[in-house]
């Protein structure tokens, strides 16, 4: 896979839409992909997405959906109103995510991608069946109430993102992200950090996106 400098992935991880679109017109220009957070899309819908692609027409948009069924009917949903990328849950059947793919594809372009979520348990061998249909993004996690209950990034989480990549994946990281763990991952062809709290919550949050993409350019670049 060809190496590429990691991009920088805000995630509006927000409870109410006003926040979301504050945190978003704050960095939005600073970072590379703006994340509709799953906690927002719950409570008013594809409307964020919506607002976000209208905001920053050129930004790529993710609708962080966390797809489990229906990927279709969601995908679809989603791409009407700007979604470049949408995710999906790693126990979604293949179905739900073939779906989902050919949905987004089919409003947004082939450039269109779905991403698989990898919480709890997931296998190589249905890594590989996601390859083969075509889905090649998936996003490694330290979920909140893991990180919540003392987890950390460790070797085998490296050695996880490493095979990934080493399968043919892009793969992105999220949770718990700050400026100083991205050397964590110093060696391995991260496709893109997604960081959220620690960016929008921060007391500087242009300064912080800013700090981030600092430290990125000076790991890989």
């Amino acid at each position: 896979m060809t190496k590429h400098l990691p991009y920088l992935q805000v995630a509006l991880d927000h409870s109410t839409l006003q926040e979301a679109i504050h945190a978003a017109y704050l960095v939005g220009e600073e970072v590379d992909i703006i994340e509709a957070g799953t906690v927002c899309l719950l409570q008013v819908g594809s409307q964020l997405v919506e607002i976000l692609r209208k905001l920053f027409p050129n930004k790529i948009i993710v609708a962080d959906t966390k797809c489990a069924d229906a990927g279709g009917t969601v995908a679809h949903n989603n791409a009407t109103r700007g979604a470049d990328w949408m995710t999906c849950i790693c126990s979604a059947t293949l179905p739900t995510m073939a779906s989902a793919l050919k949905a987004i594809q089919k409003e947004r372009g082939t450039k269109s991608e779905i991403q698989v979520e990898l919480y709890g348990d997931w296998t190589y061998e249905q890594a590989q069946q996601w390859l083969d249909a075509g889905i090649s993004q998936v996003i490694y996690h330290q979920s909140r109430d893991a990180l919540l209950a003392g987890a950390s990034w460790g070797e085998k989480d490296l050695k996880n993102v490493g095979k990934l990549i080493d399968m043919g994946f892009r793969v992105s990281v999220t949770g718990g992200l700050n400026v100083n763990t991205l050397a964590l991952f110093n060696g391995l062809n991260v496709f893109a950090f997604i960081a959220g709290r620690s960016i929008t919550e921060a007391d500087d949050p242009i300064l912080a996106a800013q700090n981030f993409k600092k430290e990125i350019r000076r790991i890989w670049g």
